[in-house]
């Protein structure tokens, strides 16, 4: 399966982006991609356009929710699994449109008239200051699951573009060489208007003279080659909360790539990678376990310790323990990740294994046969025996 894009850059818009700017972007998609446009289309446009409709709903749906907003920018994708994604088994367009645009777009199979709404594209041909955001930078973290229990900050090491210290990340030392491009005037943009059978339909391209930035520098920095950036690689600590899982994503705000002519800084997303343990499982908060005991411990009880990640702690192995008998530890998993609200920390659960031995001596064998014909050794299993094989299996 095809890793998810982030749904910033889905919609093209920073992470500090308000509402009414996802809404807005939102909304060129929406005018642009909608499948209704491309009925007419070939097969490649009609999948193309569904897809990319989709994808920008689903960002959409999530970006638009300040709950669900607030759980991906710190987790990404991960943080929202299951928590209410995007789902379109009944999806209403005239819902979406009637939100967007305002009004009631009932009975929408005359789309023909969808070229009216191209005033919301039209400010894409006026001039304006275009800020340009920088990229996102992407890496992983490992983490054992002992620096998982407590939280931990670390240190990774990124390449990324800096402002160029020579012209301060301008393109060029002097202000008076930078001009607003003749071509789109500013903007960044083309418009192209197109008259079809959904009507009037107005689209933009980035300007090729200027390349998107509606700006063009006459004396170009020699440090820089007129860009404003520079490549550096930087340490950068990222901290850790306790309890967090394989697979999410955290987001250091503004530790990205430099924008360009000052634009705001992209971010850093750290995916979490967790290491292997070679002594517990982990599910969730849960820990798991075994121990290993003798057969004459197993038979008469004793006491054992049980090494859990934060410490040693007494348990009491009961008289009779079955091999596969599971006992649990609480509260001596991982903590909860939204600890800070109140949740409880996982349990530890330890499955005591019975060891046999393969090689007795004389004596010891004659003792075992003497109690081979005793009823206390003839295999007998209770109800309750049965049950917890049964939840046992569950576990394991």
């Amino acid at each position: 399966m095809a890793e998810k894009r982030d749904y910033y850059e889905v919609l093209g818009v920073s992470r500090s982006a308000s509402a009414d700017e996802i809404k807005s972007a939102y909304k060129q998609i929406t005018l642009k991609w909608h499948p209704y446009k491309w009925v007419n289309g070939t097969e490649e446009e009609k999948k193309k356009a569904e897809a990319i409709f989709k994808e920008a709903s689903e960002a959409y749906s999530v970006l638009s929710d300040p709950e669900k907003k607030k759980r991906y920018d710190q987790f990404g994708h991960a943080g929202i699994d299951g928590q209410g994604a995007a789902d379109f088994s009944n999806f209403d367009l005239n819902d979406i449109l009637s939100n967007l645009f305002g009004g009631s777009f009932q009975g929408f199979g005359g789309f023909g008239g969808f070229g009216g709404f191209g005033g919301f594209g039209g400010q894409g041909g006026q001039a304006r200051d275009r800020v340009i955001r920088g990229r996102d930078i992407r890496t992983r973290v490992k983490l054992t699951l002992e620096e998982i229990a407590k939280g931990v900050t670390k240190t990774v090491s990124i390449e990324r573009n800096e402002a160029c210290p020579e012209c301060g990340g301008k393109g060029t030392k002097n202000a008076s060489d930078i001009e607003t491009c003749p071509n789109c005037k500013g903007s960044g943009q083309e418009q192209h208007v197109s008259a079809g059978i959904f009507g009037r339909t107005i689209t933009y391209t980035t300007c090729p003279r200027c390349g998107g930035e509606g700006q063009i520098v006459k004396n170009p920095c020699r440090n820089c080659n007129g860009t404003g950036l520079i490549r550096k690689r930087v340490p950068i600590d990222v901290n850790i909360p306790a309890g967090i899982e394989n697979g999410m994503q955290l987001s250091v705000s503004g530790q990205g790539h430099a924008g360009k002519r000052g634009g705001p800084s992209g971010d850093l997303l750290v995916l979490v990678e967790e290491l292997p343990h070679e002594r517990f499982l982990r599910d969730g908060k849960d820990l798991f376990c075994t121990q290993i005991i003798s057969v004459t411990d197993a038979i008469l009880g004793t006491e054992v310790t049980i090494q859990a990640l934060d410490g040693a702690y007494k348990v009491k192995v009961e008289p009779g323990t079955q091999s596969g008998t599971v006992v649990r530890l609480k509260g001596k998993g991982l903590p909860g990740l939204r600890n800070y609200l109140g949740s409880s920390n996982g349990d530890l659960y330890v499955k005591f294994i019975v060891w046999i031995p393969k090689k007795l001596s004389k004596s010891e064998k004659e003792a075992i046969e003497g109690m081979r014909a005793s009823e206390s050794f003839t295999p007998n299993p209770s109800r309750d025996d049965r049950n917890l094989f049964e939840k046992m299996k569950e576990n394991f």
